[in-house]
């Protein structure tokens, strides 16, 4: 298949193309190496140096590369980002998408597989864990955004015959998730613990979140590429973990005893959210394979890699 990944050159993107070029198919990325990095494309990726917010530069891509499915990855991640330039989260996440996603259809692509976001749409949720159906209540404007992208989905499924799938992630962790970035607390607090710096917690840690691994989502998303058509699918583990319970288990791996730094709790965070996926088991024929603390191990052991090449600092 020929397939097309948005945000290629990033964490999840970049894991997710090598699979797809390990596995014979004929990828081209689009990046614009804001948080994504050149590096981490496969060498056989049609590598696009071009933002998802140029119109006519992706359409120009699209055209070129005749994609016949779409793994959409590139966006605005950070939610105090969002809340700190919510015009800019809309600009990427809204206005990016639909470009994306009219560019495929003019250039006759048959399905999207779209990276939505199950930690943030629902708010703080009326129980655990969340089913699909549950209201939708964003607390950040990066909630609001991920959303808005499933309407547009369905829209032009209903207009254009353009399946798509949106899978709704759990908080993603693992390798190559850039630990100097705001987002993504796993490698963050790896890179400290490693180097011996305190890890900074907002609040008082008993917040939680739902982790899965990025092996695990690079599989949900090649299995959406030909199943769950036209559905909002989680994709996620149903465990709850705290803040508090992860920088345990982190210091543990790393060796260190330096106590986390509390700080004030900040805006748009959700206190407590887990994902069922049974219905990603029932759509996708998906589940969790990487237990956390497999997935801890292996994303610490990666960072002691990059530091042993001198490039972890």
């Amino acid at each position: 298949m020929r397939v097309l990944v948005t945000g290629g050159a990033g964490f999840i993107g970049s894991n997710t193309v090598d699979w797809l070029i390990e596995h014979r198919h004929a990828v081209s990325v689009v990046d614009n190496l804001v948080t994504g990095f050149r590096e981490q494309v496969h060498p056989q990726a049609h590598f696009h140096e071009v933002d998802i917010t140029d119109e006519s530069e992706l359409r120009r891509v699209f055209a070129a590369e005749e994609p016949e499915a779409v793994i959409h990855l590139a966006a605005q991640m950070d939610v105090r980002v969002s809340t700190r330039r919510p015009a800019y989260d809309a600009q990427v996440n809204i206005l990016g998408s639909l470009n994306v996603i009219t560019a495929a259809v003019a250039a006759g692509t048959r399905k999207i597989v779209y990276a939505s976001s199950g930690g943030a749409i629902y708010g703080d949720p009326d129980y655990l864990p969340v089913r699909e159906d549950h209201r939708i209540r964003p607390l950040s404007q990066y909630g609001v955004t991920k959303h808005t992208v499933e309407h547009y989905l369905f829209l032009y499924a209903h207009l254009e015959g353009l399946r798509y799938t949106a899978l709704r992630y759990a908080n993603v962790y693992g390798p190559r998730q850039n630990p100097s970035g705001e987002a993504g607390v796993i490698a963050i607090f790896g890179r400290s613990l490693l180097l011996g710096q305190p890890c900074r917690i907002f609040g008082d840690g008993e917040q939680t979140r739902d982790y899965v691994y990025v092996g695990d989502v690079v599989a949900a998303n090649v299995m959406a590429l030909s199943a769950g058509d036209d559905e909002e699918v989680h994709i996620g583990t149903g465990i709850e973990t705290s803040v508090n319970e992860l920088h345990q288990a982190l210091a543990e791996i790393c060796g260190s005893r330096r106590p986390a730094q509390h700080e004030p709790e900040r805006p748009g965070e959700v206190r407590r959210i887990s994902l069922d996926a049974s219905l990603a088991a029932r759509r996708l024929g998906w589940e969790p394979r990487v237990s956390l603390t497999a997935g801890l191990e292996r994303t610490v052991a990666y960072l002691r890699d990059r530091m042993a090449e001198g490039r972890l600092a």
